[in-house]
């Protein structure tokens, strides 16, 4: 076991997903120090494991939930601003088929879709004609009509890093790969014992705690003997990824008989991601898999609107999450509220917990948590993140009202220009998951060779030492299916020689990118 050391902070949060590098980060922004512990990679769970989408939630209209679907349309407007690189807006195509939803019922909700909040960006909706349209030519026959209408793409999993990047930069410490062992309460302040995964114990004194561990929330509640009404229902969902069956860019959404919608989605140039299901899931949620009988129900699905027909034979990747909702009550796991709730307990000290929410609405409930933590203890800054940038979101300058997806071609031309060296499809690539940050990553690089060697297809060593120094990368699991998607195309043998190649990175120059700033 190695030895203890000791933090002091204004903020201690639990949980490295999307929630909880999201308050690290509008936390730090406001003049807080900050520590953040998760207890796997960031992103290692739930975050990682969505539809890769920023969106309103078109199907949520279906439920009541328009509160919920207005502030997800206001977020999605924020949030392609703040990282015009890592999202992308996508159109929608809504085939229509007889004995589903009526025509005149999708186009009464996807009006209110187009104007529920203030939309700039994004085109409306409109009818679109399948017999002729380029959409229609992979659908089945006998679909002739159906609407389009516009929502954005994201990267999950690097959305989560940079907001743990930005709270990193902005001061915090964060810590993956670090459990929160024990938690007692003590003099209105809480101390933790954090513990990393090779033995070193960590002891943390923090005037308030973040408890944003999702699916482990209510387990967190108990460790650190806090009561609690609220219950959680656990809902799998899960994707698989086939080759890619149509040749636009454009995505799907597919109406089914039970009720459900399924996308299907263009996915890294050559493929195409289809999902998610609604099971509901009561076994561990670090073993979380999709099962024989999902990945038959998306097949089935795809195949009854696509001409090219697939079976679990063709499935190259497949993925699982779990979404703990908020328990309302509703009767079946596609209707519990996809809205999120905090709750403050101040009876030993503070500490806030966060049940449900989704990932287009990160931002907005970081920027309430931290007005709810303002009430419980002194919080120097006032809300700041709808007004900035993502690290490498400044493609046009550091404020964001500035930045639009739109300009996103410009960016790449530039990048060709400054390094004619690098390959289109590195060029792309490095746009898309860095960029403005690929400087940084290219810094001392005149020619391709500079690189240095391509351990995988596409992944070469420069990147490897970029994203080991910068973004807390220590395995090829973490490069290859968080930090990219890169694992679709890399032989078998690539993993084991990257595994190999990071040891002895971190062997030879033991990496740290916690930092921080104490309290």
């Amino acid at each position: 076991m190695g030895h203890a050391s000791a933090l002091r902070c204004d903020l201690l949060v639990v949980g490295g997903g999307i929630n909880g590098a999201g308050i690290a980060r509008d936390a730090a922004g406001r003049g807080l120090s900050v520590v953040l512990c998760e207890q796997d990679d960031l992103a290692a769970h739930t975050s990682s494991a969505s539809s890769k989408l920023i969106h309103g939630g078109l199907r949520y209209l279906q439920y009541g939930e328009l509160g919920l679907v207005r502030k997800a349309l206001r977020e999605r407007e924020v949030l392609m601003r703040s990282a015009p690189h890592l999202i992308r807006p996508l159109r929608f195509v809504l085939p229509q088929l007889p004995g589903l939803r009526p025509a005149w019922m999708l186009r009464c909700g996807l009006f209110l879709y187009d104007h529920l909040a203030r939309r700039e960006l994004l085109p409306g909706s409109s009818h679109i004609n399948l017999r002729t349209h380029a959409a229609g030519l992979p659908l089945a026959n006998g679909i002739d009509s159906g609407f389009v209408y516009a929502d954005a793409a994201v990267d999950d999993a690097r959305l989560v890093v940079l907001n743990a990047l930005d709270a990193h930069e902005r001061g915090a410490v964060i810590l993956p790969r670090t459990r929160c062992v024990s938690m007692y309460a003590s003099d209105n302040a809480w101390h933790a014992t954090l513990r990393s995964e090779d033995g070193r114990a960590t002891m943390v004194e923090a005037r308030c705690v973040v408890n944003a561990t999702g699916a482990w929330a209510l387990d967190l509640l108990k460790q650190a003997q806090v009561p609690s009404q609220r219950q959680l229902r656990m809902v799998k969902g899960s994707h698989i990824v086939v080759p890619r069956l149509f040749q636009h860019d454009e995505a799907y959404l597919f109406q089914n008989d039970d009720d459900r919608i399924v996308f299907a989605l263009p996915f890294e140039q050559h493929y195409t991601l289809i999902g998610t299901t609604d099971v509901e899931f009561t076994e561990d949620p670090r073993r979380v898999s999709i099962s024989a009988e999902e990945t038959t129900y998306l097949c089935n699905i795809s195949n009854r609107y696509f001409r090219k027909q697939i079976s679990p034979a063709d499935v190259v990747w497949n993925y699982a999450g779990i979404r703990p909702l908020l328990d309302d009550g509703a009767g079946n796991a596609q209707a519990v509220t996809r809205d999120y709730e905090l709750h403050t307990d101040t009876a030993t000290a503070p500490l806030l917990s966060v049940f449900g929410g989704k990932v287009t609405t990160y931002r907005k409930l970081a920027e309430e948590a931290l007005d709810r933590i303002a009430q419980l203890i002194d919080v120097p800054g006032a809300a700041w993140t709808s007004a900035a940038c993502l690290p490498g979101g400044d493609i046009l300058g550091a404020a964001p009202a500035n930045a639009s997806v739109l300009q996103f071609g410009d960016f790449i031309q530039r990048l060709q220009r400054q390094y004619p060296w690098l390959p289109a499809p590195l060029t792309q690539r490095y746009a898309r998951a860095y960029g403005t940050r690929v400087h940084k990553l290219l810094a001392s690089c005149h020619s391709l060779a500079d690189l240095g060697v391509a351990l995988a297809p596409g992944l070469h060593e420069g990147e490897l030492h970029y994203l080991m120094d910068n973004e807390w990368a220590r395995s090829a699991h973490d490069v290859l299916w968080r930090r990219s998607k890169l694992g679709l195309q890399a032989p078998a043998s690539a993993a084991r020689l990257i595994d190999a190649w990071m040891q002895r990175h971190l062997r030879q120059t033991p990496v740290s990118a916690a930092g921080g700033r104490h309290a």
